[in-house]
């Protein structure tokens, strides 16, 4: 498996230590798990948003009608002849 070296400060691995000693894991298992957690976020929201822009297209006709002052305006519109 590939590993990853990451620097942290005095303060920073201190509390670390203690945050595992606490948790009575490693802190190799504790960086690894708030990595994971971190990954399965970001995950979340990138699909979270894909689908958002799927609705958001799928009903852009419905949208614009509720909320016709929230429209851009077109491309000719406000430009000087």
């Amino acid at each position: 498996m590939p590993a990853l070296n990451v620097e942290f400060s005095d303060r920073e691995l201190e509390d670390l230590r203690q945050i595992a000693k606490e948790r009575g894991t490693s802190m190799k298992a504790l960086v690894r798990e708030a990595a994971a957690a971190d990954i399965a976020r970001h995950r979340a929201l990138q699909e979270g948003a894909a689908a958002f822009r799927k609705f958001f297209a799928t009903h852009a006709d419905e949208f614009a009608a509720a909320f016709p002052d929230d429209e851009p305006p077109a491309n000719d519109e406000g430009r000087a002849a």
